[in-house]
């Protein structure tokens, strides 16, 4: 019975095919994501509305510079994969010529025959062939007088013919070989040491070793690659003081572990620190240095609080220490902000359920966003929104207020004039002029729509602990959109949204509902220097008033009617007499018709009514279904949302920071909150792939008690000052439905009365029942 024999590859034939096949499974995959590849901008107006200014400049330099080495690493490992294509190209080579020699025993072709030769020229080849290879002539061998002996013998020997007519073979079916793909040398005895040397190098030393370094820096970070002692800090300081003012924000921030040399060996301490760091915090004051609460007293504390007020207030710093820290410290602390939040809002999410003691207000979420705005655009909190374009400065400010203009706004200054716009700044030239411009238009202009539903119940009406689902529609476009319009009353509404959200409260509403038309007569009479205060419109009111209105004219049309019927009247007054007989039967008729009218209606319900109480089942049933299927459908789009934007590029619109070291995209935050009592409502979502439009959901548990709620649905940015915006939305909390116990529910048990007289022909007793017996 044939049986299996393994080979090494002596040759190297197989070997080479599977070197070959490994090196293009590992190459060409690498090569298609590893390949440096150059972003080829083809926008032209991108580089036309490239700023100019000087710290635009610096930055461009800087990240030219900094990107040297980058470009060093690409060169590195073009020429390596051009390397590892060469070695491929070989190995295809070599391959190629690998021929591996599988023929079929032919007995003719040992025997130097053509196939049907006869046997006698079959013995005549045999016999010239013998004397020529038989080992005992000068010219024997051995090998191929075995071969001609063989091949003799197939073509003379009919059972040895058939055997090799059947198999093949003359000896029959032989073994079965499979070769492996390593040479033989890997297991010859010499090697053996070698071998065994390099696998215990590998799997025992150097495999370990790697694993245990990756899992041991791992285990130190959180998944966004923050400490996970800044982690606990946070932790330990925002639930000390839920009440966080900005200073006591940018103190923890700056006490990060990031910035201790201990945890990061990143950081960089230099002697000249000692010199240079005093200097700086006698330049800027407030900085409570003098602080003795731990870790914020320590020197990298200190060090890194004053490097971010310096940043803050534009300070310039020795470019070859102080100033390489400071870019270091800002380029982390996005990161951190972002972890501060996520911190916050487990926070609030543990008192919610008595978990933690102190619940963080929203003014300590809300001054970390606005800590991220100052950190990208390097501004302090007084200072004004209009210091983010380029080229202005705090001195020309002053010509933004006066008796005739009142810019404090980026959207005021969008919305003047072209004439006026460019005498307010005729002291810039045209292109710092044409800075200022390009970098207005490319800012963003957000569009927000909000609809909140309630989901889980067949009911749309929100009922106290319901699920409420809040749909918010974002639609990004360019601020040059405002350019030379002069109604922006839609842009200042967003903006004094955020105020008048918590004044309006009941009393104002009754005083501007029961307003009468005395107090309208003494406003028209008072003087003309008193000025008249403005309040906010109800939409209330209005509709009020056009029901008035339309309930006016309806009288009125009812009026008019009425006195030409009146006039008709004095005409035919003799007519109507004369018919009044005639329509006096006519009613008498009307009304048996309507009585055997009403009797054969009254019989029709009768017969269809056990009709109707059997459709009405199926109908309902199906009614059932069809809600299942909608809610099911809904359920399904709400998680194919969730993975589009978890799958999407986290790619936006780039930022103008000149100060801030790094390309910065626009980013996002949403977040439902509750203004009046200090409150986060539901957990702040980053948004990073705002470029046109997005669709975003936030759902929240509604209140427990029914009655009339306020929320505010805020977005706000992560990197422009004053371009956040808010939107009310009214919650009419109504009580719970109680669920009645449905009949299908009650089950009447009828052998209770069974089980209760045979308690005592039970097949299991109790001991107290044992003891009865006796």
């Amino acid at each position: 019975m044939p049986g299996m024999q393994f080979e090494y590859d002596e040759e190297g034939g197989t070997f080479f095919y599977f070197l070959f096949s490994l090196w293009g499974l590992v190459l060409i995959p690498a090569t298609y994501y590893f390949w440096p590849r150059k972003s080829v901008d083809d926008d032209k107006d991108k580089k036309k509305r490239e700023c100019n200014c000087d710290p635009c400049v610096i930055k461009r330099h800087q990240l030219k510079s900094s990107t040297k080495w980058n470009r060093m690493k690409e060169k590195v490992l073009k020429v390596v994969f051009i390397i590892a294509w060469i070695i491929f190209a070989l190995l295809a080579y070599k391959v190629s010529q690998i021929h591996i020699e599988y023929q079929e025993y032919d007995p003719y072709a040992e025997l130097g025959l053509d196939v049907g030769a006869t046997k006698e020229e079959i013995k005549k080849a045999y016999k010239k062939l013998s004397l020529k290879y038989h080992p005992d002539k000068p010219t024997g061998d051995h090998k191929k007088f075995m071969k001609i002996a063989k091949a003799y013998t197939a073509l003379t020997d009919e059972e040895t013919r058939k055997i090799w007519e059947e198999s093949g073979d003359p000896d029959g079916p032989g073994v079965t070989r499979f070769g492996i793909a390593l040479p033989k040398w890997i297991v010859e005895k010499q090697n053996s040491m070698w071998v065994l040397l390099v696998y215990g190098l590998l799997f025992m030393v150097l495999l370990p070793v790697v694993v245990g370094v990756w899992w041991y820096r791992s285990i130190k970070f959180s998944k966004d690659q923050v400490l996970l002692d800044t982690t606990r800090l946070y932790y330990y300081f925002f639930q000390k003081n839920p009440n966080m003012i900005l200073k006591r924000v940018i103190m923890v921030l700056a006490g990060s572990f990031e910035f201790d040399k201990f945890h990061n060996a990143e950081i960089v301490e230099r002697p000249s620190d000692n010199e240079e760091v005093p200097m700086l915090i006698k330049r800027l004051p407030n900085l409570d240095e003098k602080n003795k609460e731990k870790p914020l007293c320590y020197p990298y504390s200190v060090k890194a609080r004053a490097l971010l007020h310096a940043h803050f207030q534009r300070l310039d710093l020795p470019p070859d220490t102080l100033a390489i820290d400071q870019a270091y410290v800002v380029k982390k602390c996005p990161y951190l902000i972002n972890e501060m939040i996520n911190v916050i809002a487990q926070l609030v999410a543990g008192a919610h359920r008595n978990a933690v003691q102190y619940m963080p207000r929203l003014e300590t979420v809300e001054n970390c966003m606005k800590l991220s705005q100052m950190l990208i655009q390097a501004v302090d909190v007084r200072t004004s929104p209009l210091l983010q374009l380029p080229h202005l400065t705090q001195d020309m400010l002053k010509h933004f207020t006066t008796k005739k203009r009142h810019i404090q706004r980026i959207r005021d200054l969008i919305g003047m004039k072209e004439e006026d716009r460019r005498s307010l700044l005729r002291h810039m030239t045209s292109d710092e002029y044409r800075d200022i411009i390009n970098v207005c238009a490319t800012l963003p202009h957000v569009k927000m729509e909000v609809h909140s539903t309630v989901l889980d119940d067949e009911d749309t009406s929100i009922t106290a602990g319901s699920i409420v689902t809040v749909n918010v529609s974002l639609t990004r476009e360019m601020m040059e959109v405002l350019f030379d319009k002069e109604d922006l009353s839609h842009v200042d509404e967003e903006r004094d949204n955020l105020a008048i959200a918590n004044e309006e409260t009941e009393s104002n509403k009754d005083q501007q509902e029961n307003e009468t038309e005395d107090n309208v007569e003494a406003k028209e009479k008072a003087p003309i220097w008193h000025k008249q205060k403005k309040q906010p419109k109800k939409k209330g009111g209005n509709q009020k008033n056009k029901k008035v209105k339309q309930a006016y004219n309806w009288k009125a049309a009812a009026a008019t009617n009425a006195t030409a019927n009146d006039k008709k009247e004095g005409k035919g007054e003799s007519e109507k007499q004369g018919n009044e007989v005639a329509v006096k039967d006519d009613e008498e008729d009307r009304e048996e018709n309507d009585n055997d009218s009403e009797r054969a209606e009254t019989d029709e319900e009768t017969n269809a009514s056990d009709g109707e109480d059997r459709s009405v089942d199926k109908s309902e049933s199906s009614r059932g279904h069809e809600e299942d299927e909608e809610q099911w459908r809904k359920y399904q789009e709400e998680a194919k949302k969730e993975q589009q934007l978890d799958t999407k590029v986290k790619e936006s619109h780039p930022v103008h920071c000149p100060y801030y070291g790094e390309e910065k995209q626009e980013g996002w935050w949403l977040y439902v909150c509750d203004k009046k009592s200090h409150m986060l409502i539901t957990a702040p979502v980053q948004i990073l792939t705002l470029k046109d439009t997005e669709e975003m959901t936030l759902k929240f548990s509604a209140p427990h008690k029914p009655g009339l709620y306020t929320y505010t649905v805020v977005l706000r940015s992560d990197c422009y000052v004053d371009f956040d915006q808010s939107k009310n939305i009214r919650l009419d909390v109504k009580e719970a439905k109680v669920i009645d116990d449905h009949p299908q529910w009650d089950f009447v048990d009828d052998e209770e009365d069974k089980d209760k007289d045979d308690e005592t022909d039970s097949d299991y007793s109790t001991d107290f029942d044992e003891s009865d017996d006796d």
